[in-house]
């Protein structure tokens, strides 16, 4: 597995400077049989001292799940997990009483605080179920255990960038426990996006589906990029494509 950050940077390339790429293809991969994840930073069984976390982001699991499968109750605490549903039908419960199924566009947050059990399954007994499962680490330790879920339509996401998740609940987001923002877009061949990045702060480009430009790299389904020391990010899509973008402290 190649090791990234090793590549030789021409100085004259800022680009390069502020960008790098996690490929598809390097991530870490687990085969169950009833599930297919692809593991973006260090997670269960793959560990990869060189991608353990970026900033307050924990983890991006991309999730193939079969028919009628899925994981049982298991226990969390003190983490931010959203789940963003990209194909087919996702049900969960947890220990708070929440029962519900999700379909494309629903992202749910739970924030875990002092402790929650829950399970999440294929409702679908036909189709399989494709998702990302994102963990952000919490502000502080100890918050109550809270569960919220919505619907953003396709059109709230076309050729904008819409707000998913940040730590106010504002501009329709879901909150969450921590100083981070978390958009989602749909954006059409040709179209582009910009995102003004504050002094200081680091962002995460995920790739769904499609392919992307952003300073100069291409990135396409499944790859991801750390940018970091860059005022402001233009997103062009050079084919259509579905993507996160998480601006963190």
């Amino acid at each position: 597995m190649a090791l990234l950050g090793l590549r030789p940077k021409p100085p004259e390339n800022r680009d390069l400077d502020v960008i790098t790429p996690r490929p598809a293809s390097e991530r870490g991969i687990a085969h169950h049989g009833w599930l297919t994840a692809r593991h973006t930073f260090s997670f269960a069984g793959y560990q990869d001292p060189k991608h353990v976390h970026f900033r307050k982001l924990r983890v991006i699991n991309e999730d193939t799940i079969e028919a009628g499968q899925g994981f049982g109750t298991h226990p969390h605490e003190d983490m931010e997990i959203l789940t963003y549903v990209l194909s087919g039908e996702l049900e969960h419960r947890d220990s708070m009483g929440m029962h519900g199924v999700l379909r494309p566009g629903d992202v749910q947050v739970m924030s875990a605080g002092t402790g929650i059990t829950h399970s999440e399954f294929n409702h679908s007994k036909t189709q399989p179920l494709h998702l990302l499962q994102i963990w952000i680490f919490p502000d502080r330790r100890g918050h109550a255990p809270r569960y919220e879920d919505r619907n953003y339509a396709i059109d709230a996401r076309r050729d904008r960038l819409c707000p998913i998740a940040n730590p106010d609940g504002t501009d329709g987001a879901l909150p969450i426990h921590q100083d981070a923002s978390v958009h989602a877009s749909i954006l059409s061949t040709g179209k582009s996006v910009s995102y003004a990045l504050g002094a200081g702060r680091g962002a995460w480009l995920q790739i769904a589906r499609g392919a992307v430009e952003v300073l100069g790299q291409k990135l396409e389904a499944g790859d991801g990029a750390s940018i970091e020391d860059e005022a402001e990010l233009l997103i062009t899509a050079t084919e259509e494509a579905e993507f996160l973008l998480f601006d963190l402290d």
